[in-house]
């Protein structure tokens, strides 16, 4: 991971090129108090104040020199606001010109440097070096640096092709998130999972015995605090199973542990953020594989729960595995429970890429997360717990089917299947997410993506502040 500590800085006045910052409005302005040379300069760069544009000014000596850069509103910085000069500039120490504070811009920042070289010989602009960017606001770093680490993580899981990020890796992944916080870490594998986790078990059974199902928990924190729960699907590779998925579906079926890579992220912040509670991690780990063991469509299998669910479909499968783990979860009586989950298509093509769909059992929890999301530049929407739709999960045979037929209304559906698993009494919230971003933006690449975790963590340390 890189080391986002050395890239934003506190300011002690140490030299740095200064970055200019202006918008549409303020642009003509502040054009007119610049001298002759930075004035043709910026017509030579044929300079416009379009957002993301940037030049670089000449001083009055040659090392002095700085950039300007266009933003949406020069008052209030957005998280985005700087990313794209972290992208392009020389390596070198920066501050704003006006010594304003970065505000929410040093994320950008940070992330704009991530790069995932993993599999490559050459590292990416391993040449260029650290472009460092200075901030008055002290207090602000550490969870900026954090913020910034999260993100990684979440990009890093996800990027990873299945065969290096199989369920014993992603168990890997969690132990060490564990070791770091003196967590206490568990694991339920294989067989072992059979009766007391019927679902996780029937989804992964088919996979190769070293990428065996396998239920991941960790718990962290005061036994007196409050109890919350988070929970990620970790489907590592789905095939879709008997139901088999066409090749351009199966594709990117790598990220569809997306949703324990945002758990897993999220909970790491709540341990190095000290948050005061009480905190269970739980990540079913499987690999929706294809075998003569691999469940069928028309089987009925049991739940932890008691339930019996009739599977309309091998591809809807990580509902499943996420309804035990849901039962689990609540019968630690948590007041909270998130789960992030690549859910459906469905979400996709209602809400696109970027806005994951957000389900919850208690509108003021949703319209929070909705408004939090907003502040930190990290969206939701919110979709309804529509329960006229339940119909669409009626079984012939058993308690409830895992899909409706149709396609109609499919993340609400699922959302509504999930919703049968939820402990009596607790708070929560479901978010079905892209995990990926399919274009490049300024500090955000192509690739693995946190999409709801800012948002999700801004409501937890609302809830529960440190003293």
């Amino acid at each position: 991971m890189s080391d986002y500590a050395d890239l934003l800085k506190a300011d002690t006045g140490q030299p740095a090129h200064d970055i200019h910052i202006v918008d549409a409005d303020s642009y003509e302005g502040w054009l007119a108090a610049q001298p002759e040379r930075v004035r043709t300069a910026l017509a030579a760069q044929r300079y416009r104040a379009k957002p993301y544009a940037h030049a670089i000014l000449p001083g009055e000596k040659a090392e002095d020199w700085a950039a300007v850069t266009t933003v949406a509103n020069a008052a209030s910085l957005s998280s985005w606001c700087l990313a794209k000069l972290a992208e392009v500039l020389p390596a070198g120490t920066y501050r704003l010109a006006d010594g304003g504070d970065i505000g929410p811009a040093g994320l950008g920042w940070l992330t704009a440097h991530y790069r995932f070289d993993r599999y490559r010989s050459a590292p990416e602009d391993a040449a260029i070096g650290p472009r460092v960017l200075l901030t008055g606001d002290v207090a602000r770093i550490e969870q900026t640096v954090r913020l910034a680490g999260a993100v990684h993580l979440v990009r890093d899981l996800v990027n990873t092709p299945t065969a290096d990020m199989g369920p014993p890796d992603l168990e890997k992944a969690a132990e060490a998130v564990a070791r770091r916080h003196d967590a206490t870490f568990t694991v339920t594998r294989g067989d072992a999972l059979e009766q007391g986790y019927p679902m996780i078990h029937a989804v992964g059974r088919a996979a190769h015995r070293d990428y065996a199902p396998r239920l991941i928990e960790l718990t962290w924190g005061h036994a007196d605090h409050p109890r919350i729960a988070l929970i990620g699907k970790g489907v590592c590779f789905d095939s879709g199973g008997l139901d088999i998925k066409p090749s351009s579906a199966m594709r990117l079926m790598k990220k569809d542990m997306g949703g324990a890579a945002h758990a897993l992220a999220l909970a790491e912040l709540v341990m190095a953020s000290a948050l005061p509670v009480r905190l269970h991690l739980l990540i079913p780990a499987v690999e929706n594989a294809i075998s003569g063991n691999a469940f069928r469509p028309g089987d009925v299998l049991a739940s932890r729960k008691g339930l019996h669910v009739e599977i309309g479909n091998t591809d809807a499968e990580g509902r499943l595995v996420l309804g035990d783990a849901l039962t689990r979860a609540g019968e630690e009586k948590p007041e909270l429970i998130l789960d992030f989950a690549t859910l459906t298509g469905a979400a996709r093509v209602a809400l696109g890429p970027d806005l994951p769909a957000l389900f919850a059992n208690d509108d003021d929890l949703a319209r929070r997360l909705v408004e939090l999301g907003r502040k930190a530049d990290d969206p939701v929407w919110q979709l309804p717990l529509w329960t006229g739709y339940a119909d669409m999960l009626k079984s012939d045979i058993a308690d409830v089917a895992n899909a409706g037929e149709g396609g109609f209304a499919g993340a609400i559906t699922a959302a509504l299947f999930l919703q049968k698993f939820v402990g009596e009494g607790a708070l929560w919230a479901h978010f079905d997410t892209f995990a990926w971003r399919p274009s490049a933006k300024p500090g955000r690449p192509k690739g693995g993506e946190a999409l709801g975790l800012r948002a999700a963590f801004a409501l937890l340390q609302e809830r529960y502040p440190r003293p």
